[in-house]
């Protein structure tokens, strides 16, 4: 026998309609509890299909403010993934609280082969938002929903870094074709690289043969289209007229500059990802870029698993490149001396990979402080001013 709901206290939420939107291509399976009913409702929708979502809430509204006297307050819950935020913006604008989970979050059967369906997972949603509102802690992680004018000024960045890796691929992939035959790769992102390559000749005296050759010129295409998409990405962010979010994080990225070690890769991806957000503490710094320690602990086991890896994956690679650029451009720097006194003893491998995660978590809160303080890292070094 199923025990009844419609008493179990939620503090303050009494008299609220909870809604768990489990979302897909094909269909949204939309869970509800209404606070005078026992039971959870279940209805399937066409995935997409928001007037049909709300015109859902409202006819559930309407029917539990007849029974209550009262018209109830209603909030609703789904998981972040590819739909991204509009969804939250659009149940926002239509008067429903609406939070965005972490799905990785919330909580699972540990069994070894959990059962896992749509109905299921839409049940685990809401009992997750009842115990939320209840005031749990830690029961699952919100994710902070940024402005649009926030997420629209990041597409550059994210744009810039997917057309590098492509330009990448095509001249790694050049380079091994030629390394088949053995013969010199010059440089493939020049224009007239092609000419260069019809005088060269392989060992025996030969030519690119013809299919390679063909296949030769349908790459370096390819890579000259990824290069003109990259200036032309670079003269309209120049020329664009800024957004306030985007001038708030080109202000940022300014201040990342002066300092000697950041370039304007680095200023530019680590504004637009990371500090356009308002932490409030340090710990959350290091939770967003997914550089916190996982360790596991249970009686006489006591075992370090590494990093979370839960924060950001761009801001994450990021920190730890700019890490190791950190020691070689700040050598005076209090925080390169932590780092060399850390690896003194013991400079293997593995010791130095531990230490520049560590390392990367010391600096990226340093750099945080310096945004929101003006504090500059101790012994930083800061680019002298041009002339």
């Amino acid at each position: 026998m199923q025990a009844s709901t419609v008493a179990t206290p939620t503090v303050e939420h009494c008299g609220t309609i909870f809604v768990a939107i489990e979302l897909s291509q094909k269909s949204w399976l939309v869970t509800l509890h209404s606070p005078d009913k026992g039971k959870m409702s279940r209805h399937r929708l066409e995935g997409g299909d928001h007037a049909e979502l709300l015109a859902l809430v409202g006819r559930e509204r309407d029917r539990a403010a007849r029974a209550l006297g009262a018209i109830p307050a209603v909030v609703s819950c789904y998981e972040a993934g590819y739909d991204g935020f509009w969804l939250h913006r659009l149940l926002m604008a239509a008067g429903i609280t609406n939070y965005v989970f972490d799905p990785a979050s919330i909580a699972v059967d540990q069994r070894a082969r959990r059962v896992k369906t749509d109905r299921i997972d839409g049940e685990k949603m809401l009992r997750t938002l009842m115990a939320y509102l209840r005031g749990e802690p830690r029961v699952v992680r919100i994710v902070q929903v940024p402005a649009p004018e926030q997420e629209d000024a990041r597409r550059a960045s994210r744009e810039r870094g997917r057309l590098i890796k492509e330009q990448t691929a095509h001249t790694s992939r050049i380079k091994a074709l030629l390394r088949l035959l053995g013969m010199a790769v010059g440089n493939p992102r020049r224009r007239d690289w092609l000419n260069w390559l019809a005088a060269q000749r392989d060992w025996q005296g030969q030519a690119v043969p013809r299919q390679m050759l063909a296949e030769i010129k349908y790459e370096h295409a390819r890579l000259m289209l990824v290069r003109e998409q990259l200036e032309a990405l670079a003269q309209a962010s120049a020329q664009a007229d800024p957004a306030p979010a985007a001038v708030q994080m080109a202000e940022r990225s300014e201040l990342l500059l002066r300092l000697k070690c950041l370039g304007p890769a680095f200023a530019t991806t680590l504004a637009s990802e990371v500090f356009y957000k308002d932490f409030r503490n340090r710990r959350e710094v290091a939770s967003y870029f997914g550089l916190t320690p996982s360790p596991w602990q249970s009686g006489g086991i006591d075992r370090d698993q590494g990093i979370s890896k839960a924060g950001n994956p761009r801001a994450r690679c990021a920190a730890i490149e700019l890490s190791w650029l950190w020691l070689r451009h700040q050598p005076e720097s209090a925080l390169t001396r932590w780092f060399r006194s850390r690896t003194h003893n013991n400079a293997s491998k593995r010791n130095k990979r531990i230490a520049i995660v560590a390392l990367a978590r010391k600096l990226m809160v340093a750099l945080w402080r310096y945004l929101t303080t003006g504090l500059v890292p101790e012994g930083a070094l800061l680019k002298a001013a041009k002339p």
